[in-house]
């Protein structure tokens, strides 16, 4: 917890006098709002929340592995498609800490100070609030999972998004710096992707016939004679 109000409702009723530096009053009354339920939620919710900020990335991580591992037994594209998705996830990420950086905007638990919040602790003054790397990353997670696969897609948005909202409710973001990080990442992913995919399935049909990368891009060995070359396309 950062602060050291007497009382949740003592720290609500204080903070909403602060004047926001670069940020609408309404991002911090809403930041305020969400916290502020957070902290009234049971305790194993709360102990959830916490771990699961950073649990669901971990599972998005996952589930992209997982759709590497099916496209091995799949057709180029679909393999350069779920490359491109991790490629896509690096570029996003990249731009998010580049934003963070140039922008330099405070941290909402840092701003208000005696709020409540569920995290062990406020991100110390240069980890920068805006946008939310964590939510960029589940964005370009999910983004990158649905163009490989939109079965496995089909969740991972969901989980992506609450991922970021997550955020928000541990207490160190505020609720544009999660959307804005969400939709950088997916975006991101959206536009690389398609627009790199034709040579890059070029690209892994060739690198398939070779000893060693194949292996890492194709179930059984390279010259597996199961794959029809109607199938590779």
């Amino acid at each position: 917890m950062v602060g050291t109000a007497p009382s949740p409702a003592f720290a609500f009723a204080e903070v909403r006098t602060v004047t926001i530096t670069n940020v609408p009053d309404i991002f911090g009354e809403w930041y305020l709002a969400v916290v502020k339920f957070a902290a009234g939620t049971p305790r194993p919710i709360q102990t959830f929340m916490e771990h699961f900020t950073e649990l669901a990335i971990v599972l998005l991580a996952g589930l992209l592995a997982l759709v590497w591992w099916h496209a091995r037994r799949k057709a180029d594209r679909t393999m350069a498609l779920t490359l491109l998705g991790g490629v896509g996830v690096v570029v996003s990420y990249a731009l998010s800490e580049w934003a963070k950086t140039y922008l330099e905007a405070e941290r909402p638990c840092r701003t208000f100070a005696d709020v409540v919040i569920i995290a062990n602790e406020c991100p110390p003054t240069g980890d920068w609030s805006f946008p939310s790397n964590h939510s960029t990353i589940a964005g370009a997670l999910a983004a990158a999972i649905l163009l490989a696969s939109w079965r496995v897609g089909l969740p991972a948005v969901p989980i992506g998004a609450a991922a970021a909202f997550s955020r928000v409710f541990v207490g160190v973001h505020y609720p544009h710096d999660v959307a804005a990080g969400f939709l950088l990442g997916a975006f991101t992913v959206l536009v690389l992707t398609p627009s790199l995919v034709r040579p890059s399935t070029a690209l892994v049909g060739r690198m398939r016939g070779r000893p060693l990368v194949g292996r890492l891009l194709t179930a059984g060995t390279p010259h597996d004679t199961t794959m029809s070359p109607a199938e590779r396309r």
